[in-house]
């Protein structure tokens, strides 16, 4: 991710990471000489646009931005099923139903529940991944580990 190089530099004085700022210096050195005829096209990507150094987004540097949102039920079903098909899945499984349970969820977290169903089918004893294993494994991806130990005693609650 650009991100890494490309943040916004500090003002005047002296650098606490002056190697980055050489490195962003050359990177924008080398953007400025290409010659646009010649069909060099240079993409960048990041989640955090707006922590990006504005040498960078001057004009004839990065000229476009192309927004990638998150994706939509139909999106979130499609990567579902992708990743599923990596998997021993049961027949009944509904992906469209983990789909709606997911909404604002990326692809890597997706992938990720995928996984983790995976995982506690096999810690059940299990070769086949079952509706429950989605469903929990949702759960544990968009809340966290669940503490199932973790119950607030009478005399805490006081």
């Amino acid at each position: 991710e650009i991100d890494t190089i490309g943040k916004k530099r500090g003002g005047g004085g002296f650098s606490g990471n002056d190697e980055r700022e050489q490195t962003l210096n050359q990177l924008l050195t080398e953007m400025d000489g290409f010659d646009g005829r010649k069909g060099v096209v240079l993409l960048a990507a990041t989640n955090r646009p707006e922590s990006l150094d504005p040498a960078l987004l001057r004009p004839g540097r990065f000229d476009r931005r192309i927004p990638v949102e998150l994706p939509d039920l139909g999106g979130r079903t499609a990567i579902l099923k992708v990743h599923g098909a990596k998997v021993n899945m049961e027949a009944d499984v509904d992906f469209e139903a983990i789909a709606r349970a997911t909404a604002g969820s990326s692809g890597a977290d997706l992938a990720n529940i995928i996984n983790e169903a995976a995982l506690r089918a096999v810690r059940m004893g299990r070769q086949r991944v079952k509706q429950e294993d989605l469903e929990e494994s949702v759960e544990v991806v968009i809340a966290g580990y669940q503490r199932k130990n973790a119950v607030i005693s009478p005399k805490e609650k006081e």
